[in-house]
C-alpha cells in the first residue's frame, strides 16, 4: 500500500470495502482443505449462517453480484437440493456450534417458490443449531418476486428483518439503471411487508444516477419514508465491468454519455449524498456508516452478540463466502452471464463428498487478519476499539501497524476518545476512499491479477 499519495483527497468513491479480502483475490488451493480441522479450532457459539440464492427475475445495470436472471426451469430446485447436500456436510464438519445470526441474500432468494424456501428454511433449522425464534434473521427481497404467500411464509417462520432494493421512486431514474419497475408494485409490496408484521424494514436506494439531482435524490428518501423502514441504506452508484451499464459505458460511451460516471467536478454523487443524509438526520435516523441509517429505537431480538471483525461466518450455496480466522472460502466469481451460470451448474452437479472440503479462497496471515479487523472496525460507528484489537492480536500497536490511521488523524478525518477511533464526518464520507487504502500490496496485486469473466 503507498500511504504517501492520500487518494482519499482526491475523491471519495474507489471501491466499497464491503469485506476484506475481495473476492478477486481469492485463488484455487493448490489442494482441498477439510472442513473439519479448518473449523476444530475455531470459537463456534457465535456464528453467522448466510445462504447464498444466485437468481434473479431481471439484471440491474449496476449490479455485479454474483447471480443469474431468469435460469432455466429447473436450475434453482437444483440449485436447492444442491444446498440441501452441502448442509449435511457443513454442519457435520462443524461439530458443536450455535447461530447468532441468519440471512438469505442473492441474487433475489424470493425468485425461489414458496415451497423451495419452505424447504430451505426447515433444512437451516433441522442441520445447524439454529433456533429462528430467538435468532436475528434477514431475507433479502425483490417488489417482483414478493408474494402473500411467501412473506406468510417467511414471517411464520421467525424472519424479523426484510430487505428490500428499490434504488429510486422515479421511473427515468430506474429506466436509467436499466431496471424497469412500476411504483404501484413498489407500493404494494412495502405495505405488505409492514402489514405482515415483520420488525425491521431495510430499503436500499441509489445515489449518482445519470441526472439525478439532489431535488430527486431527496424526493425518493421521502417517498421511502412514507413506510418510516427501520433502516435505510444509501448507495452510491459505481458502474463495473460486465455490468450492464458497463458495457454500455465500454461500448458506447460517446452515443450514451448520460452512463459515463466521471470523476472529479463532475461527478455530483458526493452532493447528493450529503443531501440525503441531511433528510434523514432530519427524520431522526441515526447514521451507522457511509452507507447505512436506523432509526434509534428499530427493534430486535435478545440474541448472541455477532462480532464480524472476530466471529465465524458459515456460507451456503454457489457464490457464498465462509470466514474462519485465518481462511476465507467459497466457491468461484463470476459477473458475466456464461460465467456465471457455469458455476452455478458446477455446484449443483456436485456430490456430498465435494462439500466436506475448501477448493477456493484465500489464507490470511498475521498482517491481512489485522487489515481486516481495520477495515471492519473503522468503517462503521462507534468505531476501531484499540484494546479489542491489542487482546486479538496479542497486544499489538494498531498505530503502529497501520501507519494509515496517523495520517487519517492528521487531516482530520480520524479523531480518538479514550479506546475509540473514530472517522470523523468528513472521514466517514470518504469510507469508500479510505476503504480500499487500507488495502494491503499483496491482496491489492492479487485483485489486479484476477481476470473477471
Amino acid at each position: 500500500m503507498n500511504d504517501i499519495t492520500m487518494p482519499w483527497l482526491a475523491t471519495p468513491y474507489q471501491a466499497y470495502s464491503y469485506s476484506y479480502p475481495h473476492k478477486t483475490a481469492y485463488r484455487p488451493f493448490s489442494t482441498p482443505l477439510p472442513l473439519a480441522p479448518l473449523w476444530a479450532e475455531e470459537k463456534r457459539d457465535a456464528l453467522f449462517l448466510y445462504l447464498h440464492i444466485p437468481f434473479c427475475e431481471m439484471r440491474c445495470g449496476f449490479c455485479n453480484l454474483f447471480t443469474l436472471a431468469k435460469p432455466n426451469a429447473s436450475l434453482p430446485m437444483r440449485y436447492v437440493d444442491a444446498m440441501q447436500r452441502q448442509m449435511r456436510q457443513v454442519a457435520a464438519a462443524l461439530g458443536p456450534h450455535r447461530i447468532a445470526r441468519f440471512a438469505i441474500g442473492g441474487g433475489t432468494p424470493t425468485y425461489l417458490s414458496a415451497q423451495q424456501l419452505a424447504q430451505l428454511l426447515e433444512s437451516a433449522q433441522r442441520h445447524f443449531q439454529l433456533d429462528m425464534a430467538t435468532t436475528p434473521a434477514s431475507v433479502e427481497v425483490s417488489p417482483e418476486t414478493l408474494t402473500d404467500e411467501k412473506l406468510s411464509l417467511l414471517a411464520q417462520a421467525g424472519v424479523d428483518r426484510v430487505s428490500i432494493g428499490i434504488q429510486s421512486f422515479l421511473r427515468t431514474e430506474t429506466d436509467a439503471l436499466i431496471r424497469p419497475q412500476l411504483n404501484t408494485v413498489v407500493s404494494q409490496a412495502l405495505d405488505a411487508i409492514r402489514q405482515a408484521g415483520i420488525a425491521t424494514l431495510n430499503l436500499d436506494l441509489i445515489y449518482g444516477i445519470p441526472n439525478q439531482t439532489a431535488a430527486s435524490f431527496a424526493a425518493s428518501i421521502r417517498q421511502a419514508l412514507r413506510w418510516m423502514p427501520e433502516e435505510i441504506y444509501l448507495y452510491p452508484l459505481y458502474v463495473r465491468d460486465l455490468t450492464g451499464l458497463g458495457v454500455i459505458q465500454q461500448r458506447h460511451a460517446g452515443r450514451y454519455p448520460q452512463f459515463v460516471i466521471q470523476q472529479g467536478q463532475a461527478d455530483n454523487r458526493a452532493e447528493l449524498y450529503r443531501a440525503g443524509q441531511a433528510v434523514l438526520l432530519a427524520a431522526g435516523y441515526q447514521q451507522c456508516s457511509m452507507r447505512m441509517f436506523k432509526l434509534p429505537h428499530a427493534p430486535g431480538k435478545p440474541a448472541p452478540i455477532y462480532c464480524c471483525q472476530a466471529d465465524g461466518m458459515v456460507g451456503l450455496g454457489s457464490g457464498a463466502r465462509s470466514y474462519t480466522r485465518q481462511l476465507h472460502y467459497s466457491t468461484e466469481y463470476a459477473v458475466g452471464r456464461q460465467s456465471t451460470r457455469d458455476i452455478i451448474e458446477h455446484y449443483c452437479d456436485r456430490q456430498e463428498e465435494w462439500f466436506t472440503q475448501a477448493h477456493y479462497g484465500i489464507e490470511l496471515d498475521a498482517t491481512e487478519r489485522k487489515r481486516r479487523f481495520v477495515i471492519q472496525s473503522l468503517l462503521i460507528r462507534p468505531g476501531l476499539s484499540l484494546s479489542d484489537y491489542a487482546a486479538r492480536f496479542d497486544g499489538a500497536d494498531a498505530w503502529a501497524d497501520i501507519p494509515l490511521l496517523d495520517q487519517l488523524r492528521e487531516h482530520q478525518l480520524l479523531s480518538q476518545q479514550g479506546d475509540w477511533l473514530s472517522l470523523t464526518e468528513a472521514g466517514l464520507a470518504l469510507s469508500d476512499s479510505i476503504g480500499p487504502a487500507l488495502i494491503s500490496d499483496a491482496v491489492r496485486a492479487r485483485m489486479q491479477q484476477y481476470e473477471l469473466a
